[in-house]
């Protein structure tokens, strides 16, 4: 396509895309300013994350307080008899439960985190994509208005599709590295269930060992101050871990904030920007209203000057023409004239001619003969000699051949 010649539009197609142009130009703006506004009308999306982080920090607080609790109570009901085993299993289910509770929370905090009510990054790329198209249609527009041509919207389709070539190939490559990794994680997995099992089994050793020992200073004074302590200290633990936890929780809220602050001053910026745009856009449109009326009304003056100087020359083409027609008809009486001279000329000579013939035939005839004036003529000579006689008859002949 590029080898080829490329094809110039006649003005009144140039005109015609370049309103098609022009309008697809209007709606992108349009698009611009409708799209960041989907949320803005919304009193509670800004505070949507805010809200649902504090639901899953609260619940949090109280499954490790639960859980905490269910610790102290499994430390202290350690089964001395087997009366008390199934008490003390019971605390161990909902210990369990407690536990896999406080995993699904972890779990859907950090999906909260990831996920928002206000997805910025695709409102970025929708935006870098609007804008792209806006450059190419208004290069375009620019060389249609210039030279009837589209040579840059060509270019641009071109750029695209080497960019869609390398971004698919990016593409492969990042799913063969996804599999990779998922077949990395899921060794990894393998590797973690069975140290956790590993683990399992130690901790199961290690309490069943700590049951013993406690169970054998159960009796003394010493058990419950190191209870005590143990409790006091896990209690610590838990309340630095929250209080820290609770501390990374108000500083991501900052952030975000911040961010938010900040997305509202490029929103405000990009909207003068964008009005700014419409009002130059406005002014080129009135330009070119005008320019157009202008360009059209001289053009329709020179159409009625042709108009009339057409028909003052086919007039005239007429009139040659009747002229010409009337010297031809002259031309060829003229010729047909000269022709009827000519053969009578020639008519008149050849009759001439006959008239001179027959006129030499009937002299010989008359002198042959002895015919007319020539009868005494021929008595008077009757005595000359035979030799001149066949002389005369000879020239007679001669004259007879003429």
């Amino acid at each position: 396509m590029a080898d080829k010649k490329m094809e110039i539009f006649s003005p009144l197609e140039a005109v015609q895309i370049c309103a098609v142009l022009e309008d697809c130009l209007d709606q992108l703006a349009i698009l611009g300013y409708i799209m960041p506004v989907s949320y803005e009308g919304r009193t509670d999306i800004s505070n949507i994350d805010a809200q649902e982080i504090s639901e899953i920090v609260k619940s949090q607080k109280d499954l490790a307080v639960k859980f905490e609790q269910l610790m102290s109570a499994r430390s202290e009901n350690r089964p001395t008899v087997p009366s008390e085993s199934l008490k003390f299993t019971e605390l161990g289910q909902q210990l369990q439960e407690t536990s896999g509770d406080l995993k699904r929370a972890n779990h859907l905090f950090s999906r909260a985190a990831k996920q928002s009510a206000v997805s910025s990054d695709n409102l970025r790329k929708v935006q870098a994509d609007r804008q792209y198209a806006s450059d190419v249609i208004a290069e375009t527009l620019q060389e249609m208005q210039t030279s009837g041509t589209f040579q840059s919207l060509l270019q641009a389709v071109q750029r695209e599709e080497e960019r869609k070539s390398n971004f698919h190939t990016t593409i492969i490559r990042e799913e063969e590295g996804r599999k990779e990794i998922k077949s990395l994680q899921k060794r990894l997995q393998d590797v973690k269930k069975e140290k956790e099992l590993e683990l399992q089994n130690r901790n199961e050793m290690i309490a069943f060992l700590k049951d013993q020992l406690q169970e054998m200073k159960a009796k003394t004074d010493m058990e419950s101050r190191y209870v005590k302590k143990d409790t006091e200290l896990q209690v610590y633990q838990t309340q630095k871990k929250c209080s820290s936890a609770e501390s990374d929780l108000f500083n991501e809220i900052e952030k975000l904030r911040i961010k938010t602050d900040e997305e509202i001053r490029v929103h405000v910026e990009i909207e003068n920007f964008l009005r700014q745009q419409q009002m130059k856009l406005e002014e080129k449109l009135e330009y070119w209203m005008e320019k157009y009326e202008k360009d059209t009304e001289s053009k329709q003056q020179e159409l009625n000057t042709l108009k009339a100087s057409k028909a003052n020359d086919l007039a005239a083409l007429q009139e040659l023409a009747k002229q010409c027609r009337l010297f031809e008809q002259a031309i060829v009486e003229d010729r047909v004239e000269k022709e009827a001279a000519r053969r009578k000329v020639e008519q008149d000579a050849l009759e001439l001619k006959s008239v001179k013939k027959l006129q030499a035939w009937w002299r010989g005839a008359m002198v042959r003969h002895n015919i007319g004036p020539y009868k005494a003529l021929n008595k008077s000579k009757g005595d000359e000699p035979k030799g001149k006689d066949k002389r005369q008859k000879g020239k007679a002949g001669a004259k007879r051949k003429k």
